[in-house]
């Protein structure tokens, strides 16, 4: 591995390995399934739960089990002891390839849902002021863009404010016994 340029940070125990990895975050952690103290296992779920560093395993246990229970918990790879050393380095580089498509769809996954929230929104503010205006959709929505452009914010932010105050403004109607 160190000739391949990668740097190696080892770990004598499982408590151990997962300050490491807090405090280092290195690109991957390659785990062993008996580990003194924590498991490899427990770690792989410590990482799961903690952060967003990809791990693999390098163990000797073979167990069907347990490979699909650290695959559940995560593992972008898994490879049997004893390695043939020429295969370490690929198999790292294609687990490390797995881990940055995982990440980049957890991060497309976000995106669309801020999206359809956003969309959601604006969908919900013209319909305000469709029914505020009796005007029909498009009216109504290219007066909330044109408000937007014209205040220099995002659309989704101009319907926000627009329910918002919509929401404040039913909470005082409330209070004035529903008036």
């Amino acid at each position: 591995m160190e000739r391949a340029d990668y740097e190696i940070i080892q770990a004598q125990c499982g408590e151990d390995a997962l300050n490491v990895i807090l405090m280092q975050e290195p690109d991957i952690a390659l785990l062993d399934i008996n580990m003194p103290g924590m498991s490899g296992l427990d770690l792989a779920n410590h990482l799961r739960t903690e952060t967003a560093i990809p791990f693999m395993f390098l163990s000797a246990t073979s167990d069907t089990e347990i490979v699909k229970q650290a695959v559940e918990y995560g593992a972008v790879g898994y490879m049997v002891k004893p390695v043939d050393v020429l295969n370490i380095v690929p198999t790292v580089e294609a687990s490390l390839a797995r881990a940055r498509e995982i990440r980049q769809l957890k991060k497309s996954e976000v995106n669309l849902t801020s999206a359809l929230a956003s969309g959601r929104e604006t969908s919900m503010a013209v319909g305000l002021l469709m029914a505020k205006f009796q005007s029909d959709r498009q009216v109504a929505f290219d007066v909330l863009r044109n408000f937007a452009r014209s205040n220099r914010r995002p659309i989704h932010e101009v319907a926000s404010m627009l329910l918002q105050a919509e929401e404040t403004i039913n909470q005082f109607k409330n209070l004035f016994g529903g008036k």
